[in-house]
């Protein structure tokens, strides 16, 4: 079932339960007022009319007389009322004495029943009742009022009389009945309306979410996740909803976006690692078929060792290139295990450390390293003093990686490092004057495997090393700002959180 079917059901529902209330309600008030009011009349009515009788002596064949009650004008009262005057002996049928000229030409008389007999007898209380007379074979509802009094002569208690007053209700009858049917037709009327109109308006209010389920499909059957959700409607639960799928498909796009780049990356990493393993390991592998062809043929012929001069050189120089090519292969292997650890979340363990010591100590081992430009060391007296955290081999890996880096990039003209500072952060500049690198460069030197433009030549190395240098700026909460111009140079500065600073 739809939840536009659901809501309409809904609706219709709860307002059929209204109306029968109301229409229930609106039945018995009007009811409780129009017969109250009669009521009302009928007991005014009889206080009028017990005013008018009158009791009257009757003479009998035995020399006395009988009592009997009159109503002095009676039909003048009686065009929409019954009136019935009777007395009552114990154990007797009542007596009638006087009666409304309607009844009297009908035929008719007012019923007592024994409830109110008893009623009358024991009480002076107004007792209504509602029966059925049947006038030429037609059953008329009638509302009765009755009321006992006191029939005395001379002070003494004689008999018990009755004064009825009843009035016809088939009108009233009549009008309640078509009210019945008016409400009820009135709220079926009602009620198919207000399922149409909400059958319409529920399936309006939901044409947005329509829209959202329609341009949800349409994206899960594409794969396209740079589309999005068009709503243009108001800041309502649709609206808030059509912002979340929006923003939810942005971080999917951003999470497929980063996962494709992660797969890329990986295979790229896959590649790049077979083929720097391969170079090497076909060096090896042909450097050692070298020697063993000439070493093989020396044994063989039962010379011992190659007496040619050359042969001895080639060895050397063989022996040297597998020295080569299996520290090269060390370096990368290194290299691969610390962006493997960085990758399976190694967490660094950091401590404060006192930042000159260490960098004095770089600049002074960085003396040694090969290189073809001048080697400066500039001012580091701002590091006086100052701390930081983080995990020395890795601040020293870190350092050595630029330096080697600016090295191997400038074959003439010098590498500088110094220091220098910005409020409560500390940064060390690797500054050179080699080729420099392009703008376009600067955002994929980070990216593992990275080499400079094989244009400008190919350069030595496994290309992690600045994937491996950007790790640890972040393990140690730093970054990195990196300055530069092609044919002029780099500077590379790295910025880390002092924890410490000096006192005055």
């Amino acid at each position: 079932m739809s939840i536009r079917l659901r809501l309409t059901l809904w609706y219709s529902g709860i307002l059929a339960v209204t109306l029968l209330l109301f229409g229930f309600g609106l039945y018995l008030f009007l009811s409780f007022y129009i017969y109250s009011d009669l009521e009302k009349q009928l007991n005014d009515t009889w206080k009028q009319t017990y005013e008018r009788k009158k009791t009257v002596g009757i003479p009998t064949f035995r020399g006395g007389y009988q009592l009997k009650l009159e109503l002095d004008n009676l039909d003048t009262f009686s065009e929409n009322y019954f009136f019935q005057l009777s007395s009552l002996n114990e154990e007797e049928a009542p007596l009638i004495h006087d009666r409304s000229s309607l009844l009297k030409g009908y035929g008719l008389s007012l019923p007592i029943s024994e409830s109110a007999r008893q009623k009358i007898v024991q009480t002076d209380q107004f007792i209504v009742e509602r029966l059925n007379l049947t006038v030429s074979n037609r059953s008329v509802p009638i509302i009765l009022v009755s009321k006992g009094f006191n029939i005395s002569e001379n002070g003494q208690l004689i008999s018990r009389g009755v004064l009825q007053v009843g009035a016809p209700i088939y009108y009233y009858q009549n009008f309640f009945n078509l009210l019945q049917y008016s409400l009820a037709i009135l709220a079926l009327v009602t009620v198919l309306i207000a399922a149409t109109l909400g059958w319409f308006l529920a399936r309006k209010a939901l044409r947005p979410i329509e829209q959202v389920i329609v341009a949800t499909q349409k994206i899960e059957k594409g794969a396209d996740l740079d589309k999005r959700i068009i709503y243009d409607g108001p800041e309502d639960e649709i609206g808030r909803l059509t912002v979340t799928i929006n923003n939810m498909l942005g971080r999917l796009q951003l999470v497929y976006s980063e996962l494709e780049e992660a797969y890329r990356a990986q295979r790229r990493f896959v590649s790049d690692a077979s083929h720097e393993l391969r170079t090497p390991l076909t060096t090896i592998r042909g450097n050692v078929e070298l020697l063993e062809k000439m070493w093989s043929k020396s044994l063989t012929s039962g010379q011992g060792a190659p007496a040619n001069p050359e042969h001895v050189e080639m060895s050397i120089e063989a022996m040297q290139d597998i020295a080569g090519e299996a520290h090269r292969m060390s370096r990368l292997v290194n290299d691969m295990l610390s962006l493997a650890r960085a990758d399976a979340g190694f967490e660094m363990e950091l401590r404060p450390i006192e930042l000159k010591p260490l960098v004095e100590e770089v600049a002074r081992r960085a003396l040694f390293l090969p290189r073809q430009a001048e080697w400066i060391v500039g001012d580091l007296d701002v590091l006086d003093g100052l701390t930081v955290r983080g995990n020395k081999d890795y601040m020293q890996q870190l350092l050595f990686i630029f330096i080697e880096n600016a090295f191997k990039f400038t074959s003439e003209g010098s590498v500088r490092l110094d220091a220098l500072r910005s409020r409560e952060q500390i940064g060390l500049r690797i500054a050179d004057t080699g080729m420099g690198m392009d703008k376009e460069e600067v955002p994929h030197i980070f990216d593992r495997f990275y080499r400079a433009d094989v244009s400008r030549g190919k350069t030595a190395g496994t290309g992690l090393g600045l994937s491996i240098a950007k790790w640890i700026i972040d393990e140690h909460g730093g970054s990195i700002e990196v300055i530069t111009r092609e044919g002029e140079g780099t500077t590379f500065v790295i910025w880390l959180p002092v924890v410490f600073l000096p006192s005055a």
